[in-house]
């Protein structure tokens, strides 16, 4: 018997409510990692932060201001020329996240160590970023010009972010050491695991593609003892042309050795496939 999951769901103005929350909230997170952290210890890596990083031991402009006078303008530009609704709350990340510095810039440094400014840093603004992102949102800055680069040039959204990045912690090496623009890269790495682990979490599951002689008996073992959900597909045999079954089956982590034991107990010479799926929506799994 498969295990059924009801969730009423959240009326549309609490989780509105919930979004701007964390917006707010992830805002904070990145304003604080950049002026307990990155700023100190002259830690440009990427984006908007570093940039004004920058600006501040060159031409000792301050932080917040230069954050405001970059996004503000970002953000109407992505309006204008892109043509595309970016939403109240991505407007809000934009102007909140400068405020948000401006309010913590008299803070003590947690640590002068750039390698600990470097990882936590990072580790504080991904924090703050995948927040803002489960929010619905963004920060703007180099996300919106990396999209109007986009635009106007044939290369990949990824590539044209990555530029942009690139090209700042190279300014940080010029401005401070090269030794300064390996800890920004360090940053912008931890700061990248650190999103990608607050958007997934510890909801790691496998996705198991299993094909068998015993079809029938394979997948009713998974629905009655594992309680999972399968999908069937026809397909064939590329040396023999035969047409054969392929079940697909996506777990939790912790039920994989379980269903590989009980699969190769029905067919000892099963063939199964195993891939990683890092987030799952459905029955039995997450909702939203």
């Amino acid at each position: 018997m498969i295990a059924k999951y009801r969730r009423d769901p959240i009326p549309m103005g609490l989780l509105q409510v919930i979004e701007y929350s964390f917006v707010i909230i992830g805002s904070f997170f990145v304003a604080i990692g950049f002026n307990l952290f990155l700023l100190p210890n002259n830690v440009a890596s990427g984006g908007v932060s570093g940039i004004s990083t920058i600006t501040k031991a060159v031409f000792d402009w301050e932080p917040s201001i230069v954050q405001w006078l970059l996004n503000i303008p970002l953000f109407v530009a992505g309006l204008l020329i892109l043509g595309r609704n970016f939403g109240v709350k991505t407007l809000i990340g934009t102007v909140i996240l400068p405020f948000f510095v401006f309010l913590t810039s008299d803070m003590e440094p947690a640590t002068l160590d750039p390698l600990l400014g470097a990882i936590f840093g990072g580790m504080s603004v991904g924090v703050g970023i995948g927040i803002v992102f489960r929010g619905k949102a963004s920060t703007g800055g180099i996300d919106l010009a990396a999209q109007l680069l986009h635009k106007y040039i044939p290369l990949p959204l990824g590539i044209c972010v990555a530029l942009f990045d690139g090209m700042i912690v190279f300014t940080a090496t010029l401005v401070f050491s090269v030794e300064q623009g390996l800890y920004a890269l360090i940053g912008l790495f931890v700061t990248s695991r650190t999103i990608d682990f607050v958007q997934v979490g510890f909801n790691r599951s496998k996705n198991v593609m299993i094909i068998t002689e015993h079809v029938e008996q394979v997948r009713q073992v998974i629905l009655d003892d594992v309680d999972r959900g399968v999908t069937v597909w026809d397909g064939q045999g590329g040396y023999t042309n035969e047409s054969r079954k392929i079940i697909m089956c996506v777990i939790a982590q912790n039920e994989f050795n379980k269903v590989t034991q009980m699969v190769k107990r029905i067919d000892p010479g099963a063939f199964i496939v195993t891939m990683n799926a890092s987030e799952v929506l459905g029955e039995g799994f997450k909702k939203t």
